[in-house]
């Protein structure tokens, strides 16, 4: 089996966590896909078999039949292509139409109108939830996880907070009628007036750091 074959099947079986990793490295999940589709294919494969996979250097040599320097110079490559990355631009918040948007955004996920949420979302969409690694990519992928697994968002609630100058939100679950408690820090991503990236930051413990209230309270 050559090479070039093995290197064509870690990138397909491992595109997702490759992503994650990039999203990790760059902060932003509009330039991680970028950065993926930007590394040259060696590239790639060595951060997946060395970064995602936690093979040795010399087993990546092994499998790629080349040498453990060769192995070590492109995962540097890779490396600096992934630092010298540049996305879009995301949009200003001053930007009037953006916060129609996010309004709109607030009012489709606290009603769990899934439908009318992914109307507000760009074809290139990417939800994340560190420190987990899911990673979803895509309208169709997200109401399906919505829809899905995510359903315990329903009935959930937001308190818009600013997370170093992105759009954020603290996201409370529902625990019972009258009663939400820390859940996330959602950090909602605009460009081209969609939503491109929706990252869940699954740290409750934060909501203090943020200055959100510990629960949220409402008689019945």
């Amino acid at each position: 089996m050559s090479g070039e074959i093995d290197l064509e099947a870690v990138l397909e079986l491992h595109r997702r966590e490759l992503t994650g990793y990039c999203y990790r490295m760059l902060g932003s999940g509009s330039e991680a896909e970028d950065a993926v589709q930007q590394l040259p294919p060696r590239q790639r494969s060595t951060l997946i078999l060395c970064e995602v996979l936690k093979w040795s250097a010399a087993e990546v040599a092994e499998l790629l039949e080349t040498t453990i320097a060769s192995v070590n110079s492109a995962l540097q490559r890779a490396r600096a292509t992934l630092s010298s990355a540049q996305g879009a631009p995301l949009d200003s918040r001053v930007d009037p139409a953006q916060e129609a948007l996010l309004a709109k955004y607030v009012d489709a996920f606290e009603r769990y109108d899934i439908s009318s949420l992914v109307t507000l979302l760009r074809d290139d969409v990417i939800l994340s939830m560190p420190p987990w690694e899911t990673w979803m990519v895509g309208p169709d992928e997200l109401a399906a996880w919505f829809l899905g697994q995510g359903i315990v968002c329903e009935h959930g609630r937001l308190i818009p907070v600013d997370v170093n100058g992105t759009a954020g939100f603290g996201n409370y679950h529902f625990v019972r009628p009258g009663l939400w408690e820390p859940w996330a820090i959602q950090v909602i991503e605009e460009a081209d007036h969609k939503i491109v990236g929706q990252h869940n930051f699954l740290y409750p413990s934060l909501f203090e750091e943020f200055g959100l209230p510990p629960r949220i309270e409402e008689a019945v």
